[in-house]
């Protein structure tokens, strides 16, 4: 199944019971609010999708794993309920991702920037190259990673989350992230497929019903991210107005 359109695209495969979910966009692999209802949705659909036990989540090219939020959008942002809408959009993934009944696999092929730092958080089990440095560079734009943060906190624990907060304009090498925690493996690029496809293949071979049972323990004591990403997203909704924010963001579309 395969959905493209300026928005982005989003494409699913299955082989066996493992189903490869690949997102994309033209700018860096950014997320405008469309394209992460789509993902959103059909992470929502393969949870219900008893044929599959496994998800691999992963996205277009060689270059960017994702650049997180859209400018372009953000800039089309004129009230509080038009920023906390879309804010919530990344709110509405992360939890789709921690509720899915399937184990997910992420695939990051390249660097990854705010929200895809948090997507990358939201998954099980995560495979990386050398090439995948991470940055969160919310504060540059006058707001915070403050919906995926419980994510990447959960991750990497919140010393390191702060760290890279407060140096919003540093990339943090795909070592540090690995060494914190965020990625699983480490590998080279041209190795990433294989030990990603090796791994799937032998964890989809396992009981489902204890690769669901494994899952809900895995985010034990994240229930109350049902109503706290939706209070950040507000948050972020409000400092996404401020002038300080147009201003940033103009200046980095430029």
């Amino acid at each position: 199944m395969s959905l493209e359109n300026a928005n982005g695209s989003l494409e699913t495969s299955f082989q066996n019971t493992i189903a490869t979910v690949q997102f994309g966009h033209p700018a860096s692999n950014s997320f405008p609010r469309q394209l992460l209802n789509r993902l959103t949705a059909e992470i929502n659909s393969l949870s219900r999708n008893e044929e599959v036990s496994v998800i691999i989540l992963k996205s277009g090219g060689a270059k960017a794993f994702c650049s997180g939020a859209s400018f372009d959008e953000l800039l089309q942002v004129e009230n509080e309920e038009q920023g906390t809408e879309f804010f919530s959009g990344f709110a509405h993934l992360i939890n789709a991702m921690r509720n899915c009944n399937k184990l997910i696999i992420g695939r990051v092929q390249g660097k990854a920037v705010g929200g895809g730092v948090g997507i990358i958080a939201a998954c099980d089990y995560t495979f990386a190259t050398l090439l995948s440095d991470v940055k969160l560079s919310e504060l540059a734009i006058g707001i915070g990673p403050f919906v995926i943060e419980p994510a990447v906190s959960r991750k990497i624990g919140k010393t390191a989350m702060s760290e890279m907060t407060l140096a919003p304009e540093k990339w943090k090498t795909a070592e540090w992230a690995f060494n914190k925690g965020l990625y699983s493996v480490l590998c080279d690029a041209a190795n990433l497929d294989s030990e990603v496809d090796h791994f799937a293949e032998k964890l989809s071979s396992y009981n489902p019903e204890a690769l669901y049972e494994m899952k809900k323990i895995i985010w034990e004591g994240t229930e109350q991210w049902e109503s706290l990403l939706f209070e950040r997203a507000a948050i972020t909704g409000k400092l996404v107005l401020s002038d300080f924010s147009r201003n940033a963001l103009t200046q980095f579309k430029k």
